[in-house]
């Protein structure tokens, strides 16, 4: 397989992969519940909680953050052909998989494989049931948007303990590893990510990936974050919770959000 062939998440790199999405393989047995998240009302959602059992599904989805030839090999392995398959199957414009990981605080975090041929990407919203509509979080496509968490609370969500939807702490981390953006990393990051791979994959080096995915975070600059007025914040240009950007959530999200990100009691409030 080309390097450009090399299978991502991304929606431009799967268009590229695979051809749009058009592939011969029908996930619908494996996930027959439609889902309904404001705002996509009208979009084919199903769960796509089959896939987190597949080894292959996370390096597929970590796609974007594994960058170069080396990356990619030391991630994929000789699974050429079945990264193709299911990277057919993920991009499929009839079924847009959907990952929800929900909160303490009462929120979700939906991860939603967002299938419009020439438009295709991974989209990553929050929810509470007081909300009229979801906000973005962070964006993996040709027009990426974050990052959309620092790396305290990429952790904090991972081991928020609940009992639904996804609640395996590896594969909440690994799920949300692409909004993360953090330019000030613990040096026991690579420990927990590596436990990860090694839970869920069947990466021979996960060590060695799980290094490669660090110095690799998104597709953003890693951001400073800080903490204002006890709400997490960041510099990235891309970010929403950068609040010097004209397009940043309201300053009653951003706190509402950080709150709950963090494992902290948060209040939701209509806006």
């Amino acid at each position: 397989m080309a390097k450009s062939d090399l299978p991502a998440p991304a929606a431009r790199t799967l268009a590229k992969s695979v051809g749009g999405g058009q592939g011969e393989v029908s996930p619908s047995c494996h996930h027959p519940h439609v889902l309904k998240i404001p705002g996509y009302e009208d979009r084919p959602l199903v769960q796509g909680s089959a896939y987190l059992d597949d080894p292959l599904f996370w390096p597929v989805h970590l796609g974007s953050c594994l960058r170069g030839e080396d990356a990619q090999r030391a991630a994929f392995g000789a699974d050429w052909d079945a990264a193709t398959d299911l990277v057919h199957v993920l991009s499929a414009e009839r079924e847009w998989p959907v990952f929800s990981v929900p909160l303490l605080s009462g929120h979700t975090i939906h991860v939603v494989y967002r299938n419009i041929v020439g438009e295709h990407g991974v989209d990553y919203l929050m929810h509470h049931p007081a909300w009229p509509a979801v906000e973005t979080v962070a964006v993996d496509d040709g027009h990426f948007m974050g990052p959309g968490m620092a790396w305290p609370e990429l952790l904090s969500v991972a081991r928020q303990s609940v009992t639904e939807d996804v609640d395996d702490a590896h594969a909440r981390l690994l799920l949300l590893f692409p909004t993360l953006g953090d330019a000030l990393l613990p040096d026991d990051a690579v420990t927990a990510l590596t436990a990860a791979l090694a839970a869920l994959t069947a990466i021979e080096e996960p060590a060695e990936v799980a290094r490669m995915l660090l110095e690799n975070q998104g597709q953003w600059t890693p951001a400073h974050w800080r903490q204002a007025d006890g709400v997490m914040i960041n510099d990235g240009g891309y970010s929403y919770r950068n609040p010097s950007n004209a397009f940043a959530l309201p300053q009653g999200r951003l706190r509402e959000i950080s709150d709950a990100l963090n494992g902290r009691e948060a209040t939701a409030h209509q806006l």
